[in-house]
């Protein structure tokens, strides 16, 4: 293939190139690193997988090590507005011109092999970290963790953060299962951080299987509130007291305890600064995102399953506005859109319904009858979420709050809208 040349093109080119979106399974990828003589992408290697939080948890292990003074990449999924947030090395993301050369070099020897669109931003991540000389790499995975192409590499920690109902059609219909594909990124010997208190049977059991040292929040280490500023990160035989992350959500404070923790089993000495520096900087996009427009505060978040909006729920309640909540919501056509609106519905005054585009996507209709008999359902409707957002915006008085949140989708299309109302 010798017609892309911007960024742009490239795109294009390799969705084209496998007749599904999502394809599980390890041996293309494997196949097609093996032709590259991929390596080890860094000196260290930390994979995080998970229901929620993987994307925050990557960010405070990647802002701790940099504060340590580490050269750190970091391959993180999906993008908010620009491919290039995928791959971040020494905290810059990737610019075109590299991220060109990393496919040219992926497409150079993948024959005949048909790769899906992550798969071959997994292996152009790999390739330009393999270059980079980094200390640390760490890599989320794209989804479920056994079959997922950032599994072709072997972590030195693995961090599964939670486990819940989510993209049922792949990993399974309850825990257990989804546990079980999770629990894929695990390797002998080697140390697990466990970020909930109370992980699935199949992740103890494939960690007891293999050997690794399962190193579980509540039981092994544990996080602390002091006050309203400062928390208390604790094991056997270390502690440390921190401010509170920038990361608003209370949950924070588990995946920047998973963070602490992973970065502990590796071994390598961070000093005490870098602890405290890295939880406070660490940032991350469309996590409780404030925007203020007028007298009105938008929060942004990409919250897309029932787990997900509990915890949303729970901020909200502990954070009423002044005024009133409007939510603003569109989600993929294969969410459970039922049960994130009773998680939400009551801690929302007026509901914003709105479509997504893309093979994944529904109108705002579609949504409505899903949510039939919910208050959500009785809500206005738009095309697109920057209408719907516009409207909200329009009805709301100072103090009010507008919610806006679904899917990485939605919060990326208010974000571009709210550009233009700024």
């Amino acid at each position: 293939m010798d017609t892309a040349n911007t960024l742009t093109e490239w795109l294009e080119y390799i969705e084209r190139q496998h007749p599904q979106s999502i394809a599980m399974g390890l041996e293309r990828v494997r196949e097609v690193a093996t032709r590259m003589a991929l390596g080890a992408p860094a000196k260290k290697v930390i994979v995080v997988g998970g229901t929620n939080g993987k994307g925050s948890t990557v960010a405070f292990v990647e802002a701790i090590a940099r504060a340590a003074g580490w050269k750190v990449g970091a391959y993180t999924s999906p993008h908010l507005l620009a491919y290039n947030e995928r791959v971040r090395i020494d905290g810059e993301d990737a610019d075109d011109a590299a991220l060109v050369a990393a496919f040219a070099a992926v497409e150079a020897v993948r024959g005949d092999t048909a790769l899906t669109y992550f798969e071959y931003g997994t292996l152009a991540a790999l390739w330009l970290f393999g270059r980079a000389g980094l200390d640390l790499a760490v890599l989320e995975v794209g989804l479920g963790g056994r079959l997922d192409a950032v599994n072709l590499v072997d972590a030195d920690v693995s961090i599964i953060t939670t486990v819940d109902i989510d993209h049922t059609d792949w990993l399974g219909e309850d825990r257990e299962a989804i546990g079980e594909e999770k629990a894929g990124i695990i390797r002998g010997w080697k140390p697990v951080v466990l970020g909930e208190i109370d992980p699935p049977s199949s992740v103890l059991r494939r960690a007891y299987l293999v050997g690794a040292n399962a190193l579980r929040y509540g039981s092994d280490y544990f996080c602390e509130p002091i006050d309203a500023e400062r928390w208390r990160w604790r094991d056997v035989s270390f502690r440390l007291e921190l401010p509170m992350p920038a990361l608003r959500a209370p949950v924070q404070l588990a995946n920047a305890g998973a963070a602490i923790a992973a970065l502990r089993a590796l071994g390598k000495p961070v000093p005490r600064t870098a602890w405290a520096e890295g939880v406070a900087n660490a940032a991350v996009a469309g996590r409780l995102q404030s925007h203020a427009v007028g007298e009105v505060e938008v929060l942004l978040d990409v919250g897309h399953n029932p787990q997900a909006a509990r915890a949303l729920a729970a901020w909200l309640q502990a954070r009423p506005a002044t005024g009133g909540t409007r939510a603003v919501y569109a989600a993929l056509a294969d969410k459970d859109s039922l049960a994130v609106t009773q998680a939400l519905e009551g801690h929302v005054d007026h509901w914003h319904l709105a479509g997504l585009q893309g093979p994944r996507g529904q109108d705002a209709a579609a949504l409505r009858a899903r949510l039939a008999g919910m208050a959500a359902a009785d809500g206005e409707a738009a095309d697109t979420v920057a209408q719907a957002l516009r409207a909200a915006l329009a009805q709301s008085r100072a103090g009010d709050r507008v919610l806006v949140f679904g899917s990485f989708h939605t919060v990326a299309e208010a974000m571009q809208a709210l550009h233009s109302v700024a």
